[in-house]
């Protein structure tokens, strides 16, 4: 009997089929994984943020002398004004948007020094409401990231200079 059909390249050509199909699945997912990504790193940025304004308002309340202004935020990690062994945060965070270091927000009188930090990043944020956040509720329908600003204080918008950090 002779061979009605050649079907050396079947295997092939489904195998390239099912590749292509496995591609379009993950393309498929991909967007929802990119937003679940940027969902977490929005919300480690405002637990860093916190972290970051309560150690500083500790460094504000922390003695009944003259207050010493916070001229870096590596002096949260050891006090170097204090004759104990004081720290106002575990370690330096960098922002988690960005990955670089924060925009420092200083108190333009020069009393207090750095008051606060804003994130770098101006992408447009997924949060806009902040009902379950104490003290946050002036980041409702800010439109970027570096908006959102964690800063030590009664007044936020008062007597404020940014400073963005410099590049080595």
């Amino acid at each position: 009997m002779k061979k009605m059909l050649n079907q050396n390249g079947f295997t092939f050509l489904a195998a390239l089929m099912i590749v292509v199909i496995m591609g379009i699945m993950l393309g498929l997912t991909g967007q929802p994984w990119k937003t679940i990504m940027k969902r977490e790193r929005e919300q480690e940025l405002l637990f860093r943020g916190l972290q970051i304004r309560s150690a500083i308002a500790a460094w504000n309340a922390k003695s009944i002398r003259a207050p010493t202004p916070l001229n870096d935020l590596k002096d949260l990690l050891l006090d170097p004004t204090s004759l104990e062994k004081k720290k106002y945060l575990r370690r330096l965070y960098k922002d988690p948007m960005t990955g670089k270091e924060w925009t420092l927000i200083r108190d333009t009188t020069g009393v207090k020094g750095i008051i606060g930090v804003a994130s770098t990043s101006n992408d447009v944020p997924l949060k806009t409401s902040f009902s379950e956040y104490s003290g946050l509720d002036t980041f409702t329908d800010k439109k970027k990231y570096s908006e959102w600003r964690f800063v030590f204080g009664p007044d936020p918008g008062a007597n404020l200079a940014t400073v963005t950090p410099q590049s080595p």
